[in-house]
């Protein structure tokens, strides 16, 4: 059997509820703000590593968290694990960017519309909800791949170990790749005039992260 030395064990073991809308100072109007897809598109470069090195939802492609997923995926893993060897954390902060929307039927015009909801961006590849403690990589995966299809956006269930398979078989790939025409080097290099159709997103991440 695997032992586990460094596992601590903590006071709240479940998720906390997040809250459905930031708080505002009493004085203060609640602020609108554009789409800003930019918060969505590329890879996530922070919050791409698992702290506790064991088990975790992560984000395989952008989208955005509504409030009721995060009710969604707090039910489902307070009611599906073991609070007595395992413990659950976020890694994505509460809904803190305003989604605009006007009432059905209305007319082009007049202005923004009032804040409907609250929505978190995320990247592919941010960790979303860590499982830790003294359990096997089978005992978590059934109840987290059930979260995971139900996710507004494409999410796999990973280990350390898988993470760390992943990252090897990139490097092996990209260093002994033996064919010089990659897709880097064809849009860096216009070949067959290919700037003419290319979209921006495709001259910075070079075919990835859609």
């Amino acid at each position: 059997p695997n032992n586990f030395p460094d596992i601590e064990k903590v006071e709240r073991p479940k998720l906390r509820i997040m809250e459905r809308m930031p708080q505002h100072p009493p004085n203060l109007r609640p602020p609108k703000m554009q789409k800003r897809l930019r918060y969505m598109r590329g890879p996530e470069l922070v919050h791409n590593q698992l702290l506790h090195k064991q088990y975790a939802i992560v984000a395989a492609g952008g989208g955005r968290l509504r409030w009721g997923h995060y009710e969604m995926m707090r039910l489902t893993i307070g009611r599906k694990m073991n609070v007595n060897t395992m413990f659950a954390t976020w890694r994505v902060p509460a809904p803190w960017q305003p989604i605009t929307k006007k009432g059905q039927g209305q007319r082009m015009g007049g202005g923004k519309g009032a804040i409907d909801h609250y929505v978190t961006p995320v990247k592919e590849g941010r960790v979303i909800v860590e499982i830790a403690g003294i359990c096997e990589f089978i005992e978590c995966k059934g109840f987290l791949q059930q979260v995971a299809n139900q996710l507004p956006f494409k999410a796999k269930v990973v280990s350390q170990q898988m993470l760390d398979k992943e990252r090897e078989e990139d490097e092996i790939l990209a260093r002994t790749n033996q064919n010089p025409f990659t897709l880097k080097y064809v849009i860096q290099n216009n070949l067959n005039g290919c700037h003419r159709w290319l979209s921006p997103v495709d001259h910075k991440w070079f075919g990835k992260h859609l």
